[in-house]
């Protein structure tokens, strides 16, 4: 089945450097007057966090068009914002709809998140408004959460992955309330955490909730890190999705680099195609099917003309590589040759999406690979498709799903730039 995508990149900051604190910190809203808000700091370090803001109608109407209202109480200062338009006049913090999600029938639920900075305490706001009407909020105050690797933080909420094959570029709010994260710890892996766009930072990578397509269907995602050994990152993901075969739900991904923005330090990246650096990544994986699922394993490359992009900063190019898919799963544009890369074969397909898309699609699947990425790029830049005089800025590694129920185990994954 060939897919085709579209990508609604969405704003993010950089605000701090500092420790990359875990941990969930949430406030939930009594409903009242039709409206509850759960507002949680899903993450925060030395001078900043990034908060995810939930909004549910719970009248018996849709609201078409909202303003949601809050105020900072300690001071916090708001650095960027996504899904929506946000704005702030001393501490009073008004974030207006985006457009595509200004609907939220009765009972549905709409999410949008922001980076901020702080100095001196984190108190979460206790008072929400939507369109004037207060929805209360009792709130829990920040805790102290033990840090990880150190990091850059930046927001992670860009959705960036493939669609399906009849993809329209109109959003709605999703029906199903999203879930807030309970870290939950299980024998042999760490807690997870179920907070749509949640970073997980561990050393040079981080583990990113990437659910950017949940508005075309039902569901949840929640993704683990289970440390470092030497290079080699443990991690994992589950999810459950229905409603839209054709349109993609979720990418949970490890991220080496950019992703409109950066997270962490000592990454590598970005490098210099025509400096001819190979880009050696290991990855050991395994598919656990629960039902029937339309869904890949891939690694997803970015490519930018700039050696420094940051979160304003589109890519110019994709490159995909997949190892495994199962359900008829297919990428953007259409096949242009079959080829061998790495002594192994592949089919080639190119597409664009505002930016042009490269993906090699291995024609067995596999759960094991030790591959030099830069093959891969050579070809490409051999057909005059993509310059050498560009910058790879990330790589990325994670399962696109469009539906199904299953789960992703990393044994061991590692990406070595030399």
């Amino acid at each position: 089945m060939l897919a085709k995508r579209f990508v609604v990149p969405l704003a993010v900051a950089t605000v701090g450097t500092g420790a990359a604190v875990f941990g969930v910190l949430n406030a939930d809203a009594a409903e009242v007057a039709g409206c509850a808000v759960t507002y949680t700091v899903t993450s925060q370090w030395n001078a900043g966090f990034t908060g995810d803001v939930k909004i549910r109608n719970t009248g018996a109407s849709a609201i078409d068009g909202w303003t949601l209202g809050f105020a900072f109480p300690s001071g916090q200062k708001l650095a960027s914002g996504w899904n929506g338009t946000w704005t702030q006049t001393g501490a009073t913090v008004t974030v207006t709809d985006a457009g595509w999600n200004r609907s939220i029938p009765a009972g549905a639920t709409v999410a949008l998140g922001f980076n901020g900075t702080w100095a001196g305490g984190n108190a979460i706001p206790t008072g929400f408004t939507v369109n004037g009407v207060t929805c209360g909020a009792s709130a829990t105050a920040p805790g102290t959460a033990a840090p990880g690797g150190t990091a850059t933080p930046t927001a992670a909420a860009t959705p960036t992955r493939t669609a399906g094959a009849s993809p329209t570029a109109t959003r709605t709010s999703s029906a199903a309330p999203t879930a807030t994260a309970k870290p939950i710890a299980t024998a042999g892996r760490g807690p997870e955490n179920c907070t749509d766009y949640a970073a997980l930072v561990r050393g040079q990578y981080w583990v990113n909730n990437n659910v950017w397509g949940r508005a075309d269907g039902a569901g949840n995602q929640c993704v683990w890190e289970n440390g470092l050994s030497g290079d080699n990152l443990s991690w994992g993901t589950n999810w459950t999705w229905s409603g839209d075969t054709t349109k993609v739900k979720s990418y949970a991904s490890a991220v080496l680099g950019w992703h409109w923005g950066w997270k962490a330090t000592g990454t590598g990246l970005p490098v210099r195609l025509s400096a001819g650096k190979a880009v050696r990544a290991n990855w050991n994986f395994a598919v656990t099917q629960k039902t029937s699922n339309i869904m890949n394993v891939s690694y997803d490359l970015w490519f930018h003309t700039t050696s420094n992009p940051d979160w304003q900063d589109q890519p110019t190019d994709e490159v995909m590589v997949w190892l495994y898919r199962s359900g008829g799963a297919g990428p953007v544009g259409t096949k242009q040759a079959t080829v061998i890369v790495g002594g192994t074969t592949w089919d080639l397909y190119k597409g664009n999406i505002g930016w042009n898309v490269y993906s090699f699609v291995r024609t067995s699947n596999t759960t094991s690979a030790d591959l030099n990425l830069t093959d891969f790029t050579n070809d490409l830049a051999g057909r005059g498709w993509l310059d050498k005089t560009k910058y790879l800025s990330s790589v990325q590694a994670g399962t696109e799903v469009f539906t199904g129920s299953g789960q992703l185990d990393t044994s061991a994954y590692s990406v070595k730039i030399s």
